[in-house]
């Protein structure tokens, strides 16, 4: 059941509003909630109903072990739970990819098996990860088992993130006025949808024709020339913002029609002005997962030997070329490398994070030096802000190509183009390119979704009084401008809807 399907808009989501709400009249609110947890197992067996007793038993037996460390935590128990979270993921994602690494090394003619991969199996893994994490370190009490499978099914977040902490959510639907009907709330997560929702059907679904063609040349060998490419190369770019962007603002709106609260996982990324700051703002919940629990961990362990054997450790301000090998890139090409193999198996996906751990090194390295700490004047600052932008943007749409081709060498072939060495292609049409500049446009001259609704401003009280003033301005408000907006861009897409079938997002896929 896709977000964008009519079967979702005007049956699902109507019912489970209706019948949450209905059972948070009753004194015992664990009702409302078992109601958005059967609710959300209905959602998710909609797509295959093979796929419902892997999450079943993800959740039994997390739930388990989270009791077991919260009562005696064991850093064996610990790292038992978490290899179990990787192994299931491990089979069923990579399975067939190690196979075809093992036949192209020793020549062996191993059948490569076809394992259908259970969907969203990458986020709530993760999420339970975290979670067992969270019980070991005594981040949280015992939980309620009602709590608990609300938190990792909850719908609007359980195919595609953002991926949360128990803290997060459990805490939320552990007040009263949660299951109250806020009108504001409604209105304002009905708002968010609707932005969320033209993002995908609107601007995504609209893009995706004109990425499509470069890639097809690519499967047949053939490579672009230089227009075309990067035409196509951009137009994906964009393409995968909006795609990913929108869902995760129709889960959020959707979130806060049932009255709790999603962390943001966008924030403008390609308004960022270096790789660094790109990935504080993309997949924002991915990125501090990563952190926490795999880069954070790797470099703690590297700084205590290091200590222990007397060794130099990494000092920005004293920077030494070692220390700073050992200390940030490595750990830093560790977690790109592996993030890049959580989104898929593959040469492509490998490369893909190996390219983003090297900018990220870069981007350091730059840095620690003394030109890269040297204070620009404002003048020139503002002069070259519009350059690093342009500069990491591209950067970034250069590494999607790996993201998005099939294979390495499809990825290649497209990298060909983009380097001016190819010489297929087809017309640029005038209405695809002004298709892709009103795109541009949008991602670098438009606030984003949480300042449109003022939800930045809400969500950042350290904010300087100067953001929180800008962020105002773009407050939701009960108004007939306001309405009339949300009024046109759900007509939008709700022609675009009933006048085409509707595709899935591209996070799917992972």
């Amino acid at each position: 059941m896709l977000f964008h399907s009519p079967e979702f808009l005007f049956a699902f989501l109507p019912l489970s509003l209706l019948g949450y709400y209905l059972l948070g009249r009753l004194p015992n609110k664990l009702w409302a909630v078992g109601w958005l947890v059967a609710a959300s197992l209905f959602f998710y067996g909609w797509w295959n109903v093979a796929f419902l007793p892997m999450l079943l038993i993800s959740l039994g037996l997390n739930y388990l072990l989270g009791i077991m460390l919260v009562e005696t935590p064991r850093r064996w128990l610990l790292l038992a739970g978490v290899a179990a979270n990787l192994a299931a993921i491990g089979f069923f994602k990579y399975a067939g990819f190690l196979v075809e690494i093992l036949n192209a090394l020793t020549a062996a003619d191993v059948p490569v098996p076809h394992i259908l991969l259970p969907l969203a199996i990458s986020f709530y893994t993760f999420q339970q990860i975290a979670y067992l994490v969270d019980c070991h370190e005594g981040r949280i009490g015992r939980p309620n088992p009602i709590r608990y499978a609300m938190f990792i099914t909850f719908f609007p977040q359980l195919i595609a993130g953002p991926i949360v902490h128990y803290r997060e959510i459990v805490p939320q639907i552990e007040r009263d006025e949660t299951f109250r009907i806020d009108q504001a709330k409604l209105v304002l997560g009905f708002t968010v949808f609707c932005f969320g929702l033209f993002k995908k059907i609107g601007m995504a679904d609209t893009l995706a024709p004109l990425a499509q063609p470069l890639w097809d040349l690519a499967a047949g060998g053939e490579a672009a020339y230089l227009a075309f490419a990067w035409r196509g190369a951009v137009a994906f770019a964009l393409q995968l913002y909006f795609d990913f962007s929108g869902y995760s603002d129709m889960a959020i709106g959707l979130g806060l029609m049932f009255g709790i609260l999603l962390p943001f996982n966008f924030d403008s990324p390609y308004k960022s002005q270096t790789i660094i700051e790109f990935w504080s703002r993309w997949h924002i919940t991915l990125t501090r997962f990563l952190t926490a629990y795999l880069y954070n961990p790797i470099t703690k362990t590297v700084m205590r030997r290091r200590m222990e054997r007397g060794q130099p450790v990494w000092n920005p301000r004293k920077p030494q070329v070692l220390p700073f090998l050992v200390m940030l890139a490595f750990p830093t090409l560790v977690t790109m490398g592996l993030a890049g193999v959580w989104h898929g198996a593959g040469w492509q996906f490998i490369v893909f994070g190996l390219l983003h751990g090297a900018m990220l090194v870069a981007n350091h390295g730059w840095r620690a030096t003394s030109a890269g700490r040297a204070r620009i004047p404002a003048p020139l600052s503002s002069l070259l802000s519009p350059v690093k932008v342009l500069v990491t943007f591209l950067a970034v749409t250069v590494s999607f190509v790996f993201f998005k081709s099939p294979t390495l060498t499809d990825a290649l072939t497209v990298v060909r183009g983009l380097a001016g060495m190819g010489e297929h292609g087809g017309y640029l049409y005038l209405g695809d390119t002004v298709v892709v500049l009103f795109g541009l446009f949008i991602i670098w001259a438009l606030p984003n979704t949480q300042e449109w609704v003022g939800l930045k401003a809400h969500t950042a009280p350290k904010a300087p009084a100067r953001e929180r003033a800008r962020f105002a301005a773009f407050y939701w408000k009960p108004s007939p401008t306001h309405g009339l907006m949300v009024g046109a861009v759900l007509c939008i897409t709700l022609l675009r809807i009933f006048g085409s079938p509707p595709a899935e997002f591209l996070y799917f896929a992972f």
